[in-house]
């Protein structure tokens, strides 16, 4: 028999439903029923999810069928199993909410061993269409990781609308990561607030199984997911290399776009973005003391053999009346500049409003500029003006 999870049953009931899953029952503690499947999974102390959630008559109706509407979306690989009173409205409404099954809470043993073998057939069929025949026909996406030396350079800014704007490329296709495990500011930029955020996405159920860890996403109005950062510096801290590698590994079989926002220098996290990445865009202010670390950053990520194929060389803050040019620049790092973001006024209203450039359409220099940054990554035309890359080829 399948693994079963029962919540919201009395003791008698309880025992029925044992008797029919020959004893492989999981039961939930007393209590309200959570409302989202990512606090269902909470309680399940092994990480391991079940074909099939049975809930008893003590649970409120409006409760079980928000939980079973979520779990058909999140979750289609888990069956429900209602046992209440089959009254027309119920049975309807159950329909609906993707609940395989409603039997009245008296049905006998045999009859709840059929139906748990019903909603087990179901989820195995259901998880086969998920899942393909093997891992290495998985899609695996682009982790692109976006770094820097220095703070205060628009790391996020630029990770923030990057992510929107591969959204608006492939809806539904793309997930941002705040690896600032101690003062990421993912969430703020995008006006979110999150319920979950960096350590549970590493830690517990959500570490252990995909289908567990797209629960503890936070969807943005655009489309886009995003892993938030941490409450506080010491729960960042929780979070290791190791979980950073395994959840971007999770992530990019599940995404096409997997875009990592880091903290200034090479931690042990951004060390482990940089490792999992397909692409990185190597950020820097356009101004001397930034540009001598990118050098730098560079030149230990090629020691280590860290710079992938993927590699991006982004100035921003561009001004042509700061006395550098993108020559100069160049000359520098020992690479070349791919794409040029110019001092916009712009700026700092997006980031307070928590409304990325990219979102609110606007058509000033940095906007076109990012989209431009957009379209090296999506298969869309190349969007606005190479002007402020020339004028500052052209300064001497």
């Amino acid at each position: 028999m399948s693994r079963v999870v029962l919540a919201a049953a009395g003791d008698d009931l309880g025992r029925r439903v044992t008797a029919a899953a020959d004893g492989d029952v999981h039961v939930l503690p007393a209590g309200r029923l959570p409302g989202d499947p990512a606090r269902l999974f909470e309680q399940l102390v092994d990480g391991e999810l079940p074909e099939v959630l049975v809930i008893g008559p003590e649970a409120a109706a409006a409760e079980v069928l928000g939980l079973a509407a979520r779990l058909d979306v999140q979750c289609p690989g888990i069956s429900v199993v209602l046992l209440a009173r089959p009254e027309p409205e119920l049975c309807q409404a159950a329909m609906r909410a993707g609940i395989r099954d409603l039997l009245d809470p008296g049905a006998d043993v045999d009859e709840i061993r059929a139906a748990l073998d019903r909603a087990a057939h179901a989820a195995a069929g259901r998880r086969r269409v998920l899942r393909p025949a093997d891992d290495t026909s998985r899609y695996t996406g682009r982790v692109i990781t976006v770094a820097s030396p220095k703070g205060g350079v628009g790391k996020t800014t630029i990770a923030t609308n990057l992510a929107v704007g591969l959204t608006s490329s492939a809806p539904q296709s793309t997930v941002l990561v705040d690896l600032d495990v101690q003062f990421g500011d993912v969430a703020s930029a995008l006006g979110l607030v999150p319920e979950y955020t960096l350590p549970d996405a590493v830690h517990g159920p959500a570490s252990q199984d995909t289908m567990v860890l797209k629960t503890f996403l936070t969807q943005h109005p655009s489309g886009l997911y995003a892993v938030c950062g941490s409450e506080s510096p010491a729960a960042g801290d929780t979070v290791t290399g190791e979980d950073v590698s395994r959840l971007l590994a999770s992530l990019a079989r599940e995404f096409r776009y997997v875009v990592v926002d880091t903290a200034p220098g090479l931690s042990e996290q951004t060390l482990a973005a940089l490792d999992r990445a397909t692409d990185v865009v190597m950020l820097s202010s356009m101004d001397v003391p930034g540009v001598r670390g990118l050098r730098k950053e560079l030149d230990v990520l090629r020691e280590l053999c860290m710079i992938p194929a993927g590699r991006h060389v982004v100035m921003n803050f561009a001004d042509p009346k700061g006395g550098l040019s993108v020559r100069d620049v160049e000359t520098a790092i020992g690479t070349g500049v791919d794409v040029v973001l110019p001092r916009s006024s712009a700026v700092p209203p997006s980031t307070n409003q928590g409304v990325p450039l990219l979102e609110n359409g606007g058509r000033d220099p940095m906007t076109r500029e990012l989209r431009r940054l957009v379209s090296r990554f999506a298969a869309t035309p190349l969007v606005g003006s190479s002007r402020y890359r020339a004028k500052h080829r052209a300064a001497s």
